[in-house]
């Protein structure tokens, strides 16, 4: 499986979700570098569902701290209570947002971003190690589906911690 991807076309989102964790699993179960894992997994999501930005952000130095990505250059450093990277974790809960414009104290890194879901990374002893941030050019483009999976992502990335 190691340089070949698997992506369905002409289902939905959450089918494409489906075949692609096994693939992602794969890709991480024996590789013990984090930094590589995460490149990884932000580029399966990047090349399978053209989201605008797919990326880490790792809790280092009291802040949230860009680590890997795939999309246009990004914010560096994100105090803990600021933009929708912030909220999750504070809240250590997912954030689905349809606008970003609506919501407050948003960190425009890009003016393109139109929506944005972020998920918590916990590490396995329940202390956040990190954030998963997608970012769209479209309005309203996650969902409870997108949640679900990218929770599932996010607890095989603790299972690697």
């Amino acid at each position: 499986m190691a340089e070949t991807l698997f992506i369905p076309t002409d289902t939905s989102r959450a089918e494409i979700y489906k075949a692609l964790f096994p693939q992602i699993e794969a890709l991480v179960i024996d590789e013990s570098d984090l930094t590589a894992n995460l490149a990884n997994i932000a580029a399966v999501l990047k090349e399978a569902f053209g989201f605008f930005w797919v990326g880490f952000y790792l809790v280092k130095e009291g802040q949230l701290v860009l680590g890997p990505f795939q999309g246009p250059i990004a914010c560096t450093r994100i105090p803990f209570h600021k933009g929708v990277c912030g909220a999750s974790y504070t809240r250590a809960e997912t954030i689905i947002v349809p606008d970003v414009e609506q919501f407050p104290g948003h960190i425009a890194c890009s003016s393109a971003s139109r929506s944005e879901i972020v998920v918590p990374v916990f590490h396995r002893n329940g202390t956040l190690a990190m954030v998963l941030d997608v970012d769209s050019d479209q309005l309203d483009d996650f969902s409870e589906a997108d949640r679900f999976e990218l929770e599932k992502i996010a607890a095989l990335i603790t299972r690697k911690l």
